[in-house]
């Protein structure tokens, strides 16, 4: 378990700020006026049921969607308002670990890490060699460069992919969903990850998950959103001690009465 900030009132300077984002698809609010902001060189866990706005969250950092109302700023600089040639700074400058991995099947593992490197550096082919080794020891599977996503575990796919997400030396890696699909054990392996890549090289880590008890291992910072907006957001006491009963149900894993009703009411439909 991660030790609790010492206050909730973190005053470092956030690398991130989301200011009254608003977003609807087809008159849907997928986000209703959130404001956020994500501190250098923490962790900060967003936590929400499916379709409260996590993911496209995400996508707004990176300029992947536009707000209709609101700003987005990566430090000084507005990504909201930038060109898509304008992006490709600030997409060098933060690393995304995809749901689920993302991995490209006709390449190998080394392949893979090198892609970014290739794309946007002219760094020499023993350079990208060296630098994909270090990744790999870094992650804790050295040795698999020759190796094809397709012969490794489900936990060793994610840390191939994570990285390759910090190849580039980026100063914040987006992660969504990260330990979706994996056992207990490989779920605790990627959350020590993602520890010791805050602490060896400083990254800001924004981390989507449904997973409880990983949430409360990493996160310096808490956010709990429902319905495109936030309900809490503190560190991880204050999520632990919390009386609001939506987020209570949430992290206990207890459904609502009505919901409840609504699966009696199925059952009952169906009998009929």
């Amino acid at each position: 378990m991660k030790p609790s900030n010492p206050s909730s009132g973190d005053t470092t300077p956030p690398i991130i700020r989301l200011e009254s984002i608003t977003k609807a698809f087809g008159g849907v609010r997928a986000l209703n006026g959130i404001s956020l902001g994500f501190p250098t060189g923490r962790t900060t866990v967003v936590l929400g049921p499916s379709g409260c706005g996590k993911s496209v969250m995400l996508k707004h950092i990176i300029g992947l969607l536009r707000p209709d109302q609101g700003e987005v700023w990566f430090q000084s600089q507005r990504v909201d308002r930038m060109r898509e040639h304008e992006l490709v700074d600030i997409r060098r400058r933060v690393g995304f670990l995809f749901q689920q991995g993302a991995l490209f099947d006709s390449m190998t593992v080394g392949q893979n890490i090198a892609f970014p490197l290739r794309e946007h550096t002219d760094i020499s082919r023993a350079d990208r060699h060296e630098r994909v080794d270090h990744m790999l020891e870094l992650v804790g599977v050295p040795g698999t460069a020759r190796r094809m996503p397709s012969e490794l575990s489900g936990g060793q796919r994610k840390r191939i992919a994570l990285a390759r997400s910090i190849v580039l030396n980026p100063e914040v890696v987006l992660y969504d969903e990260p330990t979706t699909g994996l056992d207990p054990i490989r779920s605790d392996v990627i959350a020590q990850l993602i520890l010791r890549l805050q602490d060896t090289l400083s990254i800001t880590s924004i981390v989507v998950t449904h997973d409880i008890p990983t949430a409360f291992k990493i996160a310096d910072t808490m956010v709990m959103m429902n319905e495109g907006r936030i309900l809490l957001q503190g560190d991880p006491d204050l999520f632990r001690n919390t009386d609001d009963d939506v987020i209570r149900r949430f992290l206990d894993g207890r459904a609502s009465p009505e919901e409840l009703g609504e699966l009696t009411n199925n059952f009952e439909g169906n009998d009929s």
